[in-house]
């Protein structure tokens, strides 16, 4: 039984408890097993369960001797030896039957068979007993072998013993493996190169990329009737080659027997003369609608219907029209192989349930046609369903090889149902997933997970295990059921009016505070509310007694009515008592462990169970509970995460049970639903995030920018992601002392040559003290006369800073759902987007285009302005300038008056072409930048052009609509607008990208760059000396939006490169000579974030393999610090080289953060110290390559002496319009001051930040950013005045932003005290802004307030007495006004 058990994903008070709540939820775990199997006899004790896998270490388990099958010794016969490999255990069952029943016939030969799955090969016994198979082997067969590492592997071991082999059959895999075919005369040693026509379909084929394995078919189905009629011996082999693939496609068992027959026949020497009978292949239909209780295949949809209604079997409703009509996608091998138990539980289980199904199949990879013909009504162009389920688990088009998802998403947009794509155990035994706290194999996520969302795929439930001995697939019984009820909830949307449909909108609240209900990132959550509210009654939902304005709604929902004043609680929806949650939620006993019995003293009045929110009809806006653990310093300090509280599971209890919501909405960037333990893909039933979601349709509106956590949110929780747009750039401008400085430095450089020069530039250099630019400029003192040359350089370097602040870009306001930007917000977002250069498109960028017109090249601007050149900045100011004078000139031709951008297509395409008159011309004629080149100009708006219209366009309401309805969301990229304005226009569902496509080249050469600069800035910084390790952030969101720059970062600094296969995938890296370096290779401690960990499991595995390989090179020490302190960390732990250099952390799975923000932003910690544990328990568990199954483990003392060798820590921010102090993640994941406590001298690490948000990338040290990021936001008129016109959400955005800056003081120290008195001196000395906040959103200002008065108490901020106690004076008053006392 012990192997049975999902692992404890529990705080282990003590040692005894430990497994308390085992027990209790061993309840759940007769549903993994196939129903067989009686297992509860059982009597091993439950204790002992740990979370580590058995055996090798790896995700497969299995090995080859369950496929091994010996003849007895007993005949005359020659023997025939068999070695195959197959990517899925579907072919084991049948070619075993079929190789029994030859040996049982006694005939011609006597035939040995031995399997291996390709996963097994990871594991070096198995692989070395493959090579030991095929040493004495006659015939090798490999099929679908599509993972690169593995496939060198079988690559490897086959051409040793090819000559000497009979015959190699390789059905569709990678080129590097289908070049070992060989019959006779026939061979594809030439594949890729040959230019006959048999070859040329293996060619990439851009316009059909799944077309290989589609022509394969077709090639199939018409060749043999050619070369039969051809001569030569060569023919005849293409013929037998042809032959055989049709009998392994047609997969039974009398189809492999025959191929045996016939294989064996031709090719063994022995054999030779000896006549073999075979008969040719039962071919099956390559594509149609298949029951299992039906009379035959179908391939015509209404033949299959008409046989569906005369049925006798079923029930009376399976026959009425108005039952749901679920559609099935099966992959025909397992139909054929007889290995479809599976499918046929999942058919079942649907009729069982009242639903009817259309199963169609396909023999190919290609599922859109047969989806297009079978699953469409031709003649309506309707769907006979209303949603549908993928049981293969691959993308529609293209399964494992190239997908062609443009054609998948066009197939499923005609369709347009829900598209599920549950998974079923390919690489895992049943047991193995269900010990795993890791889920589904990281291959298996890449191809079965990550791929379908590409095409819009949800859902990815495990519904099918493997047997060990059989290979054969079996249905896991729980999570049919759960995938099945699912499936039909989706469908019943289309089926229900819109009058009668109930939604349970979720709010969420961080920290716990009544002034945060409703957060989210960049969203205006009540007035986005409101709009979709006000939208959907207009289309017929019933959302009684709305109120009349946004403000109102707030207050509905944060005000208990029933109390006698302003009380500290919300608004209570529903008490539900303590027998009536036990009964709702079957659960409940596992959350005990951790927070006792219910109802506890969370979201609970002692009595009840409290559900916060406020109904409207059939309408319910509720708060979804918070973790319950932020302000318990102990509990943070656990290095697992804690079970959901009984508020929390009651919550989701009472939406999809007494609510009977038939959607849940939840609203915004983000919650904790879909970050409470659990396996990390690929659920359990006891996994809590699987269990609080229930059956309920999942909707989340997600910011368009935050693919990664989009994708733990649709993995962990089922939801169909639906992007929201982040509000419109701008720049950050200037503002009082720096907006006089600026005029300063005009003047100077009108008058820099007359007497008054001296004068001005000490003005400048006093103005700039004042404004604190001191520490980022060094300024000579302003009495010291200065020679001409040396005041242009002061004057340059004030210039330089000062413009860094002006054009910074910062999100202005809030977005609201349903609300586009205008056109002429939309123009700092096109400056940026014009900055870049796009190779790939044939694009150059507008400040390069001018930068030539003057002989520059924009590269050696950037570098000179950064120096402080006078010129230099300058002519960049003035480029900056113009480009944005030309875009806007573009915007305004393409706007009406009302500001709204009208017809884009006609207004266009009236500009462009006609040379003199288009805008950007006119307006550069006036400019010393007149001589532009005018195509590369045409090319350039032409682009800019799409863009605004993708920018204005607003599909975000329309979308959800579509999604509550029942419809197909179209799926598209999330990320930064900037860099890839393929995210816009936004309401689509976010996705993330293929994990194995990064890092690119262009992420690479990025990377390199600022490798480099860091490196650079570093020896400057420290008397020429390279920083020997740097310890830094690996971040989810970050890698997808650069394409992985900063795992590249990681790859160039330990000195290797990536290498990628044939299909552009990278699993492998090969080192770079320290020659071809030019330094010695820099060690590096990694912590990656819980969503980096979740998403790109692949790249944590390419990491440690790499850093693995560096440390073992035969390189000297002072050339390689990574081998330095592997060998030196392994000499004092007494271990191997390989373990001492573990240099890849995270979380443990299933757990998220270093807690370190949660105690930040609820108080709740006494000293750094407290902090600095709280990083090391949580983030110190390593993952490793050499024993990937086994998940994070802990490996905490090799995590601090790594650490203790940090010379720099480093972070990237990548995108405009999350900086440092925006969220709390970025100083979560800070080890500065941890380090400086580690290292033996007790030196602070030098602290550095990359900014790669612009064209310039740069890299400054961390107080260099804070201050940037206080002077852009915090301090900065235009951005809080910004902030307050959203009201109630503007004060907690303002007192978010002073909270994460005494976050960095906590973690690193690195803010300057004026930063604190400057923000006291704008939000609380000035009396207009004081009562504004206070009256706006008081339980915001209150934390405010305190967060002053922390930041004081704590020591990160000096200052004057009056100013504290005029602070304690404010918390008072304001605490009355909360509570409703009159004094």
């Amino acid at each position: 039984m012990a192997s049975l058990v999902s692992s404890p994903f529990t705080i282990p008070s003590s040692k005894g408890d430990q497994l308390s709540a085992l027990a209790k939820k061993h309840i759940f775990l007769h549903s993994f097993l196939p129903k067989k199997a009686n297992y509860h006899g059982s009597s091993k004790s439950l204790h002992g369960v740990k979370c580590v896998a058995v055996g090798n270490g790896l995700f497969t388990q299995t090995t080859q001797e369950v496929r091994r099958i010996v003849p007895d010794n007993d005949l005359n016969l020659p023997r025939v030896k068999i070695v195959y490999v197959v990517l899925e255990a579907q072919y084991q069952s049948s070619l075993t039957a079929a190789v029994r029943t030859l040996n049982s016939n006694r005939k011609n030969a006597s035939y040995e068979v031995v399997g291996y799955l390709v996963e097994e090969l990871r594991d070096k016994e198995n692989y070395e007993s493959f090579c030991k198979d095929l040493e004495d082997a006659n015939i090798f067969i490999g099929s679908l072998i599509f993972v690169e590492e593995l496939a060198l592997k079988v690559k490897e071991a086959v051409e040793k013993e090819r000559d000497r082999l009979d015959a190699v059959l390789v059905f569709p895999s990678m080129p590097e493996v289908m070049r070992l075919n060989k019959l006779g005369s026939f061979s594809m040693s030439q594949l890729g190169q040959s230019k006959s026509p048999f070859f040329q379909l293996f060619k990439r084929n851009k316009q059909q990329s799944a077309g290989f394995a589609d022509s394969m078919l077709k090639l199939v189905r018409t060749l043999p009737k050619v070369l039969k009629y051809l001569p030569s011996d060569k023919a005849q082999d293409a013929r037998l080659y042809i032959l055989s693939l049709q009998f392994w496609l047609g997969g039974s068992p009398d189809n492999l027997q025959n191929f045996l027959k016939m294989i064996t026949g031709s090719y063994v020497p022995a054999l030779k003369g000896t006549k073999i009978e075979y008969s040719e292949p039962v071919l099956y239909l390559d594509s149609g609608i298949w029951h299992p209780l039906a009379p035959c295949m179908y391939e015509d949809v209404k033949e299959y219907l008409n046989w569906y209604g005369t049925r006798r079997d079923t029930n009376e409703k399976l026959k009425s029209p108005n039952t749901p009509v679920i559609g099935l996608v099966l992959q025909r091998s397992h139909i054929v192989t007889g290995d479809d138990g599976h499918y046929v539980a999942v058919i079942m289980e649907l009729e069982a349930k009242g639903a009817k199904v259309i199963p169609i199949f396909a023999g190919g990879l290609d599922f859109s046609g047969p989806v297009e013909r079978y699953l469409i009504d031709p003649v309506t162009k309707k769907p006979f369903v209303n949603s549908v389920i993928s049981l293969t688990g691959f993308a529609l088009v293209g399964g494992p090889a190239r997908q062609d998802h443009p054609r998948a998403i066009e197939a499923l947009r005609k369709l347009d149902v829900p598209y599920i794509v549950a998974v079923p155990l390919v690489f895992q035994t049943t047991e193995e997933w269900l010990n795993s706290t890791l889920g589904l194999h990281p291959v298996q996520v890449a191809l079965q997970v990550a791929l379908p969302e590409l095409d819009g795929g949800m859902e990815p439930i495990v519904f099918a295990g493997r047997d060990p001995r059989t290979g054969k697939s079996h249905a896991l019984h729980k999570r049919v059921e759960q995938l099945c009820t699912r499936a039909i909830r989706w469908a019943e949307l289309t089926r229900k009016s819109k009058a009668e449909k109930k939604l349970a909108i979720t709010v969420f609240s961080f920290p716990p505070d009544k002034g945060n209900v409703g957060t989210a990132a960049y969203l205006n959550v009540f007035s986005s509310i409101y709009s979709v509210l006000k939208d959907l009654k207009r289309d017929g939902y019933n959302v009684d007694g709305l109120p009349e304005t946004s403000e109102a709604l707030i207050e509905e929902v944060i005000h208990d009515k029933e109390a006698q004043f302003s009380s500290p609680n919300l608004n209570v929806a529903y008490k539900m008592n303590v027998r009536e949650y036990q009964k709702l939620t079957p659960y409940s006993t596992a959350l005990e462990e951790n927070w006792g019995k219910p109802p506890g003293n969370l979201n609970a009045d002692g009595e009840n169970l409290l559900v916060y929110g406020k109904q409207y009809g059939n309408v319910f806006i509720g708060v979804q509970p918070t973790f319950g653990y932020e302000g318990d310093p102990m509990r943070l300090l656990f290095s697992k995460s804690a079970s959901p509280h009984h508020g929390f599971a009651a919550y989701y209890s009472f939406v999809e049970k007494i609510f009977k919501a038939d959607a849940v909405l939840h609203f915004g960037t983000h919650g904790s639903l879909e970050f409470m333990p659990g396996k990390q893909v690929g659920m359990s039933d006891v996994c809590f995030p699987d269990s609080l979601i229930g059956n309920i349709p999942n909707v989340y509106y997600y910011a368009a920018n935050n693919p990664s956590e989009a994708t733990i949110a649709k993995r962990r929780s089922y939801a169909n992601t639906i992007s929201y747009l982040t509000p419109p750039a701008e720049n950050a401008g200037l503002y009082k002392g720096l907006k006089q400085l600026s005029e300063l430095i005009s003047s100077y450089q009108s008058l820099k040559d007359t007497g008054r020069g001296q004068q001005i530039v000490s003005s400048i250099i006093s103005t700039a003290r004042q404004c604190n630019l001191d520490k980022d400029v060094e300024l000579p003192d302003e009495s010291v006369e200065l020679p001409a040359k040396e005041r242009d350089l002061v004057v340059g370097k004030v210039y330089s800073k000062i413009m860094e602040i002006e054009s910074r870009l910062l999100p202005c306001g809030l977005h609201v759902i349903g609300e586009p930007p205008s056109a002429l917000e939309a123009v700092a977002t096109l400056v940026n987007i014009a900055a870049l250069d796009r190779p790939e498109e044939g694009i150059s960028c507008l400040p390069a285009i001018l930068a030539a017109t003057q002989g520059r090249d924009i590269e050696d601007l950037y570098r000179g302005s950064d120096k402080g050149i006078l010129k230099d900045v300058e002519l960049l100011r003035q480029i900056t300038d113009t480009s944005r004078g030309a875009i806007t000139a573009f915007v305004q031709r393409a706007t009406n008056d009302k500001g709204q951008v009208v017809d884009v297509a006609d207004r266009l395409s009236s500009i462009l072409g006609f040379g003199i008159n288009e805008p950007w011309i006119q307006y550069l004629s006036d400019t010393k930048f007149y001589r532009a080149d005018r195509d590369k100009l045409r090319t350039l708006f032409e682009f800019l052009g799409e863009c605004l219209k993708l920018i204005v366009a607003d599909n975000e309401l329309g979308s959800l609509k579509q999604a509550l309805e029942g419809k197909y969301v179209e799926p598209g990229p999330g990320g930064d607008p900037i860099r890839n304005p393929k995210v816009l226009p936004t309401g689509k569902n976010i996705h993330a990208l293929d994990p194995q496509s990064i890092p690119t080249t262009a992420a690479m050469q990025s990377a390199m760059v600022v490798v480099d600069r860091l490196i650079e800035r570093q020896k400057a910084d420290n008397g020429g000396k390279y920083p020997e390790t740097v310890a830094l952030v690996l971040w989810g969101t970050d890698n997808i939006k650069t394409y992985g720059e900063s795992l590249g970062q990681v790859l160039w600094m330990i000195g290797v490169r990536p290498v990628a296969d044939t299909f552009g995938r990278v699993n492998r890296v090969e080192p770079v000579s320290i020659e071809e370096l030019g330094r010695p290779r820099i060690d590096v401690v990694v912590n990656c974030s819980g969503v980096f960990r979740d998403l790109f499991i692949n790249q944590m595995n390419l990491l440690d393999r790499a850093v693995k390989m560096v440390a073992e090179l035969d390189e000297p020490p002072e050339q390689n610090y990574v081998r330095k302190h592997a060998l030196e960390q392994a000499q004092a732990l007494g271990v191997d080289v390989r373990e001492a250099a573990t240099r890849i952390f995270s979380n443990a799975s299933g757990s998220y953060s270093s807690n370190i923000n949660l105690a930040v932003e609820n108080s709740s910690w006494n000293d750094e110290k407290q902090l600095q544990d709280m990083y090391l328990s949580r983030k110190s568990f390593a993952f490793d390559s050499d024993a990937p199954g086994v998940g994070m483990t802990e490996k905490r003392k090799v995590f601090e002496m790594a650490l203790s060798t940090a010379d720099a820590t480093f972070q990237n921010l990548d995108s405009s319009e999350i900086s440092l102090t925006d969220v709390s993640h970025y100083f979560d994941s800070d080890p500065t001051n941890l380090v400086q406590n580690l290292r033996k001298d007790g030196k602070k690490p030098s602290a550095y930040v990359a900014d790669t948000t612009t064209a310039n990338a740069q890299v400054r040290t961390l107080s260099e950013t804070v201050r940037l990021d206080a002077r852009t936001k915090l301090l900065n008129p235009k951005w809080y005045e910004g902030m307050l016109s959203s009201g109630y959400e503007g004060v907690r955005e303002i007192e978010k932003r002073l909270t994460n800056t005494v976050g960095w003081s906590a973690t690193s120290g690195q803010v300057d005290n004026w930063v604190y008195e400057e923000a006291n001196t704008t939000f609380i000395q000035d009396e207009q802004m004081l009562n504004k906040l206070m009256n706006t959103n008081p339980n915001s200002f209150r934390k405010l307030i305190q967060t002053f008065l922390e930041a004081n108490g704590r020591g990160y901020w000096e200052t004057s007495e009056q100013n504290i106690e005029k602070l304690r004076q404010l918390y008072s008053e304001v605490e009355d006004k909360i509570e409703g006392v009159d004094r």
